[in-house]
C-alpha cells in the first residue's frame, strides 16, 4: 500500500484530546487518526449499502 503524507492544522486543546484518546489505546496520534478515519469512512460505506439494500428489496417486494 503507497503511503502519502497528509499535514493538518488544528487547536492545540483537541490535539490534546486525541493526544488522550490514542494514549488510552496505547497508539500513536497518527495511527489513531488513521484508524479513526479508517472507521468512519467503513461506517459510512456500510450505511451506505444497508440503504441500497432496503431500497432494493423495498422496489422488489416481499417473496
Amino acid at each position: 500500500m503507497e503511503s502519502t503524507v497528509l499535514s493538518l492544522r488544528i487547536d492545540g486543546a483537541l490535539l490534546d484530546r486525541i493526544r488522550q484518546h490514542a494514549a488510552k489505546r496505547g497508539m500513536s496520534v497518527q495511527d489513531y487518526v488513521a484508524r479513526t478515519l479508517i472507521r468512519d469512512d467503513f461506517d459510512e460505506r456500510f450505511a451506505t449499502s444497508v440503504e441500497e439494500t432496503e431500497k432494493f428489496y423495498k422496489v422488489a417486494g416481499p417473496t
